[in-house]
C-alpha cells in the first residue's frame, strides 16, 4: 500500500495535536532501570530515540542525557546524566537481538551512544529506510506521522535542557511522543502489508 509521498507544513498546521496519553515512567535508579527492561524484554518490538542538551555553541557538546523506550501504552525515560552514563544493563538491552527498536534516523542516536559507551546495538530498525518502501518521500518523524495519522507533532520541547534536575510535564510528554510514534508508524506500515 502506498502513502501520500509528501505533506506541506500548512496542511501540518491545521492538523490536531498528537498526544501520548499512556503512562510515562522517569528511571533514575539501577532498580529503577532493571524493572523497565525486565518489562520491555518481554515485548517483540518497541519505539526508541534518545535526546541530548542542545549546545548553542560549536565548541561546546554535550553527552545524550535521555533514551526514550516505549511500548504502546508506556514510556520510560531513562536519565543517564542521572544513572552516570549508560549502565551495563542497559548496554546488554540495546544488544538484545530479541526486541526489535524502532527509532528515526538512528545514526544520529548512535552517534550519540558511541560518545559514551562502545555498544553494538542490535536489531533497530530506522524508519527514515523502512518507509521508503510504502513511498512515503518525507524523512522527518513530524511528516511521516501528519501522513499515516492525520496529527502533528509538536517540537516545542526539543531544544530544551534534558540534562535539568526535574523534567517538566512538557518535557516529559514530547520525549514519550517522540519514541512512541516511533513504534505507531512502524505498527500501522507493517499491518497495512
Amino acid at each position: 500500500m502506498n502513502f501520500a509521498q509528501k505533506i506541506s507544513k500548512e496542511a501540518m498546521s491545521k492538523m490536531p495535536r498528537a498526544i501520548f496519553e499512556g503512562q510515562i515512567i522517569l528511571v533514575e535508579t539501577e532498580q529503577a532501570l532493571d524493572e523497565a527492561l525486565a518489562y520491555l524484554s518481554t515485548l517483540r518490538e518497541i519505539g526508541f530515540d534518545t535526546e541530548t542538551r542542545p549546545s548553542f555553541s560549536k565548541n561546546k557538546q554535550y553527552k545524550m542525557s535521555l533514551v526514550q523506550l516505549s511500548s504502546d501504552d508506556t514510556c520510560f525515560l531513562i536519565r543517564l546524566n542521572k544513572l552516570h552514563g549508560i549502565p551495563p544493563a542497559l548496554e546488554a538491552f540495546l544488544r538484545n537481538e530479541k526486541v526489535k527498536k524502532i527509532g528515526l534516523s538512528l545514526r544520529d542516536d548512535f552517534n550519540g551512544l558511541h560518545r559514551i559507551t562502545d555498544v553494538a546495538p542490535g536489531n533497530f530498525i530506522d524508519l527514515q529506510n523502512y518507509v521508503v518502501d510504502f513511498g512515503i518521500e518525507d524523512m522527518s518523524l513530524q511528516k511521516i506521522y501528519a501522513i499515516l495519522f492525520a496529527k502533528k507533532i509538536s517540537k516545542r520541547e526539543r531544544l530544551t535542557n534534558w540534562e535539568a534536575e526535574y523534567l517538566t510535564e512538557a518535557q516529559r510528554r514530547y520525549a514519550a511522543l517522540d519514541a512512541w510514534s516511533c513504534l505507531q508508524i512502524y505498527q500501522f506500515l507493517e499491518r497495512s502489508k
